[in-house]
Parts: structure tokens; C-alpha cells; sequence
């Protein structure tokens, strides 16, 4: 993950899981949420449906942040039409030291791979941490990319999910079907 920076601009873009708001800084990605979640998921297509800046910066900086988001919507069309299994986008979300090490530690997790929140504790080397690594998944604002869908129940059970456990459930059957 990148250096910290306020987002600079937004792209709204049209997803099987709903209507994604992506928002990026001059150093990355710093947000990807669901706005609008879709009752059904047949659409494979992303489309940029407006691209804002959030503020008045000039057009080398816009242009970065620009970048930032043609690249995210290229890499979520291919990972939800069964293309992509890992991304490389530049990532800057803001957050506490220990929430960058969780989703840094989510970051890192295979495709398809399912751990739990002790699992991530650990692998951060706070095993005692299960409850704060909790609370920084629930916090992860890049949806899907930092893939907080991927972490369930230590006996396997789904567990509470930002968007739902439908949508949850279908990121996890998207990538158990590759």
C-alpha cells in the first residue's frame, strides 16, 4: 500500500454486484464500496459512469488519480468475467498502523483462499487481536480488491459481511469457480 493522500476523484461503475463507487488520490486507490447493491448478478460489464473531481487540482494530479481508476475498473471487468485472479493496483487507504496490517495481511491471501479473524491475528503476529481484526476488516474501505469477503467463522460459517452475505456468498462462489 502506498502513501496516504485524500482522494482527488471519483468513477461511479456498474458491476454484477451493484453500482461500485471507486475514488482514488494521486497515490492510489483509497476507496471501493458498493453504492446500489443489485437484487441479481448477470451483468459482467463495468462501465465508467462519470469520473468528478472532488476538488479543484490541477490536471497532472487529476490525471494520475485518473489513472488509478481506469486501471481498477479494467481489473475488476476481468476479475468478475473469471479473468483476473489477483490485482496489482496501487492501493493508499487511510487507517490506523494496525488496520494497514490487516488489510495489508487480506492483501496477501490467495485467490479463493477463506481464513478466519484468529487466522489474520496470527498471521499479523497478535493472536490475541481477534476482536480489533474484526473491527479493521468491518473498516477496509476497498471492498473486493482488499478481499475482507474471504474471511469467514473458524468452524466455516459465513460471518457478517459490509454488503451483505449474499453478496459475500457470491464473491466466494465467483472465485471458488475458478
Amino acid at each position: 500500500m502506498s502513501k496516504i493522500a485524500s482522494p482527488i476523484i471519483q468513477a461511479k461503475v456498474s458491476s454484477p454486484v451493484g453500482l461500485l463507487s471507486l475514488k482514488a488520490s494521486v497515490n492510489g486507490l483509497t476507496h471501493l464500496q458498493v453504492d446500489d447493491l443489485l437484487q441479481t448478478h448477470t451483468d459482467v460489464a463495468i462501465e465508467s459512469m462519470a469520473n468528478l473531481a472532488l476538488d479543484h487540482h490541477d490536471d497532472v494530479l487529476l490525471s494520475a488519480a485518473k489513472r488509478h481508476i481506469e486501471m481498477t475498473s479494467q481489473q475488476l471487468a476481468e476479475y468478475f468475467a473469471g479473468k483476473r485472479k489477483q490485482f496489482d493496483v496501487t492501493l493508499a487507504p487511510k487507517g490506523t498502523e494496525f488496520q494497514q496490517l490487516v488489510w495489508h495481511a487480506l492483501g496477501e491471501m490467495a485467490f479463493g483462499e477463506r481464513c478466519s479473524y484468529s487466522d489474520i491475528a496470527n498471521v499479523i503476529g497478535r493472536p490475541k487481536a481477534v476482536r480489533a481484526v474484526g473491527a479493521a476488516n468491518g473498516a477496509n474501505p476497498i471492498a473486493i480488491i482488499v478481499p475482507c469477503h474471504r474471511v469467514i467463522g473458524k468452524g466455516g460459517k459465513l460471518t457478517g459481511y459490509a454488503y451483505g452475505l449474499n453478496m459475500k456468498q457470491w464473491l466466494l462462489n465467483l472465485e471458488a469457480s475458478e
